[in-house]
């Protein structure tokens, strides 16, 4: 089983890591990447009906610290803070993005307990949390999340870097947010206002009319379309999370694409609007407390880090 697989189906469980590397761990770190495919295999032997799934993603800063002698991918940068009039889309640290995904939580755990180990002494989990299903693809809010991925040949073509970048064909990059929601004031809306919110029929999933969607509603601002009018799509992962002692609900929301400056402009429609001032609703009760970008390498570059074009 190799690592790097981006389009799947919805998991039931998943885990989110973000890890800063330790300076003067570069070396260690090189090759740890290199094993990704073996500790992933390792542990998804024992059930593979669960389908256990492995994504690495590397930060431009840490890449420039591991591969200063390689070209770097074009897509590649920090992520830039978006401030709207209200709403702030965050940029936090994160040299490494672990993304693991499967059937149970058991499997994904025992993976991440396996790379904590490894990894122990060179790099740090700054950030961690742990994804469940809810229901049918519903997030807290009450919403199917992730109706307007793309599917097939599609779904592989808006996530995988092609000519375009012909030294690092095959990858991908990844943008992640951690949401926590005020579920107080969420709730106190009426379902109408929440539909109006999001642009979709609550109960059975309906986009709504285009007419009839508000300027403001998060489909609206997330529909968005090349010079040409080809509407331009990304891959979301997007998985609830939530810790009922701490009263904390949440989004994890992750997004590959094979430009992320696709998933920018989503990001830039949401938080200063389109037209600006037009930012989106939901962010009034959805605010990001991490954000980050990562390049994806392909399963052969983490095996052997050479550039193929």
């Amino acid at each position: 089983m190799a690592t790097q697989k981006l389009v799947a189906p919805p998991a039931r469980a998943a885990m989110f890591l973000t890890l800063t590397v330790n300076d003067g761990s570069e070396e260690a770190v090189r090759d740890l990447l290199t094993g990704m495919s073996g500790f992933t295999r390792s542990v998804a032997f024992r059930e593979p009906d669960e389908h256990l799934l492995c994504v690495v993603g590397i930060g431009s800063q840490l890449w420039d610290r591991l591969f200063p002698n390689l070209p770097k991918p074009r897509g590649l940068h920090p992520f830039e803070e978006i401030k709207g009039d209200k709403h702030t889309a965050v940029s936090t640290p994160g040299d490494l993005l672990i993304h693991l995904r499967s059937g149970r939580l058991d499997m994904c755990f025992e993976l991440a307990r396996l790379l904590g180990k490894k990894f122990e002494g060179h790099a740090e989990i700054i950030d961690e949390v742990h994804g469940f299903k809810f229901f049918d693809e519903r997030d807290l809010l009450g919403f199917v999340d992730g109706t307007e991925n793309p599917e097939g040949d599609r779904a592989e073509d808006a996530v995988t870097i092609g000519e375009e970048d012909a030294a690092y064909a095959g990858g991908s990059y990844v943008i992640v947010q951690k949401y926590l929601h005020d579920m107080a004031g969420w709730d106190a809306l009426s379902v109408e206002e929440q539909e109006d919110a999001i642009g979709r029929s609550k109960l059975d999933d309906v986009e709504m009319d285009d007419d009839a969607k508000p300027a403001n509603a998060h489909i609206k601002l997330n529909v968005i379309h090349d010079a040409e009018g080809k509407q331009l799509q990304i891959m979301r992962d997007n998985m609830p999370f939530g810790s009922v002692g701490e009263r904390e609900f949440g989004t994890y929301f992750i997004g590959y694409a094979k430009d992320p400056s696709v998933t920018e402009h989503m990001l830039r429609n949401m938080f200063i609007g389109d037209p600006p001032g037009t930012y989106d609703r939901i962010l009034d009760f959805s605010t990001p407390k991490t954000g980050a970008l990562f390049f994806v390498p392909s399963v052969d570059f983490l095996d052997d880090p050479t550039p193929r074009g």
